[in-house]
């Protein structure tokens, strides 16, 4: 297995969480992972992306030019970054931010309202982790249990507030689209 997985957004939307969250969890699954950040000058607002390669094998690499997944958190990161997922690969986009359609028929694109479900919870900065959970439910870069004890490790230490809005911002993305999948096979 080799995943090479890109999450882009603005900063702020915890682009940068979301790749160390999977790369932790992949490592706890026995995973060689690597893990590259990119964010402009602006520490909110501006552009961020991070490159997460997932492999049974050793890592060459942290170059990732045609990611065989890519979420996408907002419209400008859509704009740059549909255009160089792999032919197969896997869309997952922000609905509640991007609110165009993907133009490829050569992937496959999920649509998840991350920021809108997030709000429904009660904080918008989960949206990260809907995408994550959507993820989890279509490949199995990590598996859920890993996302989850690394989601502990990670905030249950530092911010132990936050840890019950993460894990069900986890479990409603992949639920989402465990919905979608099922509505789809009827």
């Amino acid at each position: 297995m080799l995943e090479e997985i890109l999450i882009a957004g603005f900063g702020g939307q915890g682009v940068i969480f979301a790749g160390k969250l999977l790369c932790e969890a992949a490592l706890a699954d026995g995973k060689h992972v690597a893990c590259s950040v990119s964010y402009g000058p602006e520490m909110r607002g501006g552009t961020a992306n991070t490159s997460v390669i997932v492999s049974d094998d050793p890592i060459g690499s942290l170059v990732v030019s045609r990611p065989t997944v890519v979420i996408v958190m907002n419209e400008p990161s859509m704009a740059k970054f549909e255009p160089v997922v792999r032919s197969g690969g896997l869309l997952i986009v922000n609905e509640t931010l991007v609110p165009r359609k993907a133009q490829r028929t050569d992937i496959k694109a999920i649509y998840v309202p991350a920021t809108e479900l997030a709000a429904q919870m009660g904080n918008r900065a989960v949206a990260n982790l809907v995408l994550i959970g959507a993820l989890t439910a279509v490949r199995p870069v990590a598996s859920r249990a890993a996302v989850r004890s690394a989601l502990e490790r990670m905030v249950g230490k530092e911010r132990p507030e936050m840890l019950g809005i993460n894990q069900k911002a986890l479990a409603t993305g992949a639920g989402r689209v465990e919905d979608m999948h099922l509505a789809a096979s009827r």
